[in-house]
């Protein structure tokens, strides 16, 4: 309601509400996705950070919703209990502008219960091309739960650079696999710097080794961050 106010149109509010949702359901032009994305590209700096994040909109009370599926809360789920509610994911993908905004290139809400249904990896690998192609080159910056072989995979595919945090995975060091934490616990960090993280500056201390992982044999840079968190960054 508050979109149709600002119209200022004589119609009826009802007509104009009506008259928005169809236009909705066809979703965005591809001329108009086009021009935003072109416009996008003028404000980020060449080689950008590309952030990928799966998220979830739940509807517990929704009923009539379509294609309504279930998926996990992620406000209520906690490292050792996980909580599921009726709602739809969403697949999201923000590149960093000069003045280190964020800026959105790829927004999906999907859901298992869709008739054409892709899974939710398939949906990462659209906002990763899409990326890819936009920008030529970008690093792509993913958390603990894209820990995992098809992405690592499909970031050599397109040939771009990526950081995404690890959880206990082994890596081949020295013709050895070894877990990530174990080659932590091995090492200090030697490089300090500052660090923002969780809203805060901090003072942190670094140091990287190169491994392989199980996927690709293709050298990656394990980064070891101390001080302010616990889990490992690979980088390539």
């Amino acid at each position: 309601m508050d979109v149709v106010d600002q119209l200022h149109e004589h119609s009826k509010k009802i007509n104009v509400v009506d008259r928005l949702t169809r236009h909705l359901k066809n979703g965005t032009p591809a001329k108009a996705a086009a021009s935003y994305l072109q416009a996008v590209k003028k404000w980020v700096p060449n080689e950008p950070v590309i952030h990928i994040d799966d998220s979830d909109v739940i509807k517990p009370d929704g009923y009539k919703f379509e294609s309504l599926g279930i998926v996990r809360d992620g406000s209520q789920s906690t490292s050792t209990k996980n909580v599921y509610k009726k709602g739809y994911h969403v697949t999201e993908a923000c590149v960093f502008t000069t003045s280190n905004h964020p800026v959105s290139i790829f927004s999906r809400i999907h859901s298992s219960s869709e008739k054409n249904n892709k899974s939710v990896n398939a949906i990462t690998f659209d906002a990763m091309e899409q990326g890819a192609a936009l920008f030529g080159k970008a690093t792509f910056a993913m958390d603990r739960g894209y820990d995992d072989n098809k992405m690592f995979l499909k970031m050599e595919e397109l040939g771009q650079d990526y950081i995404i945090c690890l959880n206990s995975r082994n890596l081949l060091y020295h013709n050895k696999w070894t877990k990530a934490t174990e080659l932590r616990n091995r090492r200090k960090g030697k490089v300090k710097t500052n660090v923002f993280y969780k809203g805060k500056n901090n003072e942190a201390y670094l140091s990287h080794v190169k491994v392989q992982i199980t996927a690709s044999r293709k050298d990656i840079y394990l980064v070891l961050v101390y001080v302010i968190t616990e889990h490992p960054i690979a980088c390539h």
